[in-house]
């Protein structure tokens, strides 16, 4: 997190992490097109429009006295382009991972989150995280509470979920404000997101 005391501003680092096609560049769209941001989002892309190194947008929001800037990334999900997401996440004051609630993507989800394990080892818990349990719309879910025991939780500090489906756009905004409510204690968020 950067402070600029000078001209009162906070820079604060999300970013969109998870297995592929989970949802993160969908949600990250839905994000920035509520705020009538759209165009402002940088993405990397292959051939085929899958995310080739990350998505990046900014979203400004100015409250009583201070401007707030969150910097929003989503890595790629594809293992090929692995060494991607460590550089991508480095620096992040808060995290939304993106699970793919496909009965038949747990394993995926499951490799993901100890990708994240293996980066950050014990500081993982120490950063606000959100769990969006995307693709509600499904019909063949896997179970949230077994992923959930599987993570160990409860051992996280700053941990919150939701249930998402980032096409509809339900849960994003929700979530969004939850992990700003996370990264920022005590700051009334409807003062800094209308």
């Amino acid at each position: 997190m950067k402070f600029d005391i000078k001209n009162k501003t906070v820079e604060a680092k999300i970013v969109f992490y998870g297995p592929a096609l989970s949802g993160k560049t969908t949600s990250l769209k839905y994000l920035f097109k509520k705020f009538g941001k759209l165009e402002k989002i940088k993405s990397i892309n292959s051939t085929t429009g899958r995310t080739l190194f990350f998505d990046f947008g900014i979203l400004k929001f100015k409250g009583l006295k201070w401007e707030v800037k969150f910097l929003i990334y989503s890595t790629t999900g594809q293992d090929f382009y692995y060494v991607t997401r460590p550089t991508t996440i480095q620096g992040a004051d808060g995290i939304v991972f993106v699970a793919d609630s496909s009965i038949n993507s747990f394993q995926r989800n499951i490799y993901s989150w100890n990708e994240l394990i293996n980066m950050y080892g014990n500081a993982l818990h120490r950063i606000p995280i959100i769990c969006n349990f995307n693709k509600q719309d499904l019909t063949r879910k896997f179970e949230i509470r077994n992923f959930l025991n599987h993570i160990q939780f409860e051992k996280l500090k700053l941990f919150a979920y939701f249930k998402t489906t980032a096409i509809l756009g339900d849960g994003i905004l929700s979530s969004f404000r939850k992990i700003i409510e996370m990264i920022f204690p005590g700051v009334l968020v409807n003062q800094v997101i209308s």
